[in-house]
């Protein structure tokens, strides 16, 4: 194995530990992972827009801190930010013709932490538009090709996150989740994604879709990979009234306990119609494994499963008609042209502008809101709320962990749902609960079907990682699944 291959076969753990030791350079390491980008993401189409001038003058940045001697963990790494942080004097599109003339003049604060600790932008990656979708084929620069399958999706929303580690284009990557918009498109491009506790992450500069929903996290290849990015991601804003003002743990300081007599409890209505069975039998291979390694199994029962996919396509699109409701063509994004009056202005600028799944979910969320059914759709998704989170009470009470599939299939083709919106919502139905009740959730790989990735999800009671964290390494340390590769990702 050459040099090169190795970089970028290498984890953040190493990569930081080879800066360190003096192995390479940030600037070696940049330059390495933007010709990567450039040779291989045609066919991929990761990234909406990459920085390579703004990289390489951080790398060498980075490469001054790192000979002081006293850098941070990060300093020097190369990451890649999903284009729904803003991101300083750099276009932030959210994939979508409404923003795609937008450069804003201030970072979110979570690509400010990333600023602060020597890490490097390689660029903005591809999304579905305004981070609604489970497909990657919403977005107004073209679909995100799964690295595994090119037919395929990568899943979404952070498609282009999911899809730049798995191809090795990234070592790591910021994403946000509102449904599973992380861990999703984890599971279908076989890398870890971490969606932390509500609150936990700032979401100042995070652009909105449903702000009762939406968290930031990380895309990485391991699980103690996505401790040294939460470690930089995690912490109080007060920029963010939803930010929580709880001390940030060391994530990665228990990921080495041992998980003899964790409690683990497996849904039974996971395991029901409409589970693919080779992902069924994956999870229950881990379900294995995780016996093996001193864990207790038991079945547990989340009895309002089946209705969170239902509330969540009520509360997220009225959060998302408010939310987007700014984007009028008077202040900032795409305006029309020569509009006959206010009204045309609006009307011709959010219709030209908007694609067709953000107009669905506006027009299903201003539905939802409006007086007269108000009580029959919204308020009712917020008391169906309620019940799932007390599903999960329930549960924790008995167990630490709740182990299931992240995802009901594979990678699915482009096309195969995109015309049926109900099928393409029931592909979050494992993970929008852990976003309506606020938990952390983790996906990571454990095994493969006809030559895609499937994901097993982990999940924890409110501000425990740490928990999810160590379970998901204590399985990768006993296992090879996140170290597979996708064929292409070694030609370069």
């Amino acid at each position: 194995m050459n040099d090169k291959v190795a970089l970028h076969d290498m984890t953040l753990t190493d990569l930081s530990q080879g800066l360190r030791d003096k192995h390479f350079s940030s600037s070696e390491l940049t330059k390495h992972f933007l010709e990567r980008i450039e040779q291989l993401d045609p066919q991929y189409n990761s990234f909406i827009t990459v920085t390579s001038d703004q990289a390489i003058k951080q790398a060498q940045a980075a490469d001054e801190r790192l000979a002081s001697g006293n850098a941070p963990l990060l300093c020097g790494i190369p990451v890649a930010h999903k284009d729904i942080f803003c991101t300083q004097g750099v276009k932030t599109s959210c994939a979508s013709k409404m923003l795609d003339n937008f450069v804003p003049p201030y970072n979110a604060a979570v690509v400010d932490n990333f600023e602060k600790s020597g890490a490097v932008m390689l660029g903005k990656t591809n999304m579905d538009e305004f981070a609604m979708g489970s497909s990657n084929e919403n977005s107004f620069y073209g679909p995100v090709k799964n690295p595994w399958a090119t037919d395929s999706v990568p899943g979404g929303s952070s498609g282009g996150s999911a899809a730049s580690v798995a191809a090795r284009l990234a070592p790591a990557a910021t994403a946000t989740d509102t449904g599973g918009s992380i861990r999703q498109p984890a599971a279908l491009c076989g890398v870890t994604g971490l969606k932390p506790t509500y609150g936990r992450v700032s979401r100042w500069g995070m652009i909105a879709y449903a702000s009762s929903l939406d968290q930031g996290g990380p895309i990485t290849r391991t699980a103690e990979d996505a401790a040294l990015m939460l470690n930089v991601m995690a912490g109080f804003d007060q920029r963010d009234s939803t930010c929580i003002d709880l001390e940030v743990p060391d994530y990665t300081k228990s990921l080495n306990n041992s998980i003899e007599g964790l409690k683990i409890g497996i849904p039974k209505e996971y395991f029901g119609e409409g589970l693919d069975p080779a992902i069924g039998a994956a999870v229950e291979g881990a379900i294995k494994q995780y016996e093996k390694m001193g864990a207790v199994i038991s079945e547990i029962s989340l009895p309002h499963t089946q209705l969170s996919v239902p509330a969540y396509y009520v509360i997220a699109p009225a959060e998302a008609s408010a939310n987007l409701s700014r984007y009028d063509g008077v202040r900032y994004g795409y305006r029309c042209e020569n509009p006959h009056d206010l009204q045309d202005l609006y009307m011709r600028s959010r219709g030209e502008g908007f694609g067709d799944e953000v107009k669905r979910r506006i027009l299903v969320g201003a539905y939802a809101l409006s007086a007269g059914y108000y009580d029959a759709y919204y308020n009712k998704a917020q008391q169906v709320r309620r019940l799932v989170k007390q599903d999960y009470n329930e549960a924790f009470k008995n167990v630490d962990i709740i182990l299931g599939p992240t995802t009901p299939s594979p990678a699915f083709k482009f096309g195969e749902k995109s015309q049926d919106p109900t099928a393409m919502y029931l592909e979050d139905i494992y993970t929008i609960s852990a976003n309506l009740a606020g938990l952390p959730g983790i996906s990571l790989p454990c095994g493969n079907t006809a030559g895609k990735p499937v994901g097993l999800q982990l999940i924890s009671d409110v501000f425990t990682e740490e928990r999810l964290l160590n379970a998901a390494h204590q399985f990768q340390q006993h296992t090879d699944h996140h170290l597979q590769a996708p064929a292409d990702s070694a030609n370069v």
